[in-house]
């Protein structure tokens, strides 16, 4: 009986480890090749185009509406673009391939304060070649990839906060 108890014990710790949040020391360190070209428009219309905001960090972030992982870490994204200035460290959230109406129920739903460009026929997604949804690429002032993040993150905890703290200054 005191062995299988500990079986569970063990289990449920072992569980509880594996749902934790991965460090970001987790990340995927990348080659610092330059950014593919990202140049797209938000729901209103407004442009944004990567080339013109070096000089500061980047996250490009994938995602969809339909994507568990992405629903679970949305509500996380404001902690983060809150924390920084955007002329230090600027968030860039990349709706894959789905309509305005899509997007716009799901963030009035989750995130009403988030802004997401639309990647409406695929093509930045195509080119940055993400290896899952949500996939969010680390691009340094100089334009080059640097970190990849796959998989849903708590984007708010103390661990993604500190190492990008630490990163950008």
């Amino acid at each position: 009986m005191k062995r299988r108890a500990f079986g569970f014990g063990l289990l449920f710790l072992l569980g509880t480890a594996l749902a934790t949040e991965p460090p970001p020391g987790q990340l995927l360190k990348l080659d610092g090749r330059p950014a593919p070209a990202l140049r797209l428009a938000d729901m209103d219309g407004k442009t944004v185009d990567l080339a013109q905001l070096k000089g500061r960090w980047v996250l490009v972030h994938f995602w969809a509406s339909w994507c568990g992982p992405c629903r679970r870490e949305m509500p996380t994204l404001p902690q983060l673009i809150k924390t920084f200035p955007a002329e230090r460290l600027t968030v860039l959230l990349v709706n894959t391939a789905e309509s305005d109406d899509e997007v716009f129920s799901f963030l009035a739903s989750v995130s009403p304060e988030l802004v997401t460009l639309m990647d409406r026929d695929g093509q930045v997604t195509e080119r940055w070649q993400p290896r899952g949804l949500p996939s969010t690429f680390f691009v340094d002032p100089q334009g080059r990839l640097q970190y990849l993040a796959l998989g849903g993150r708590d984007w708010g905890s103390k661990s993604y906060l500190d190492f990008l703290h630490a990163l950008i200054h």
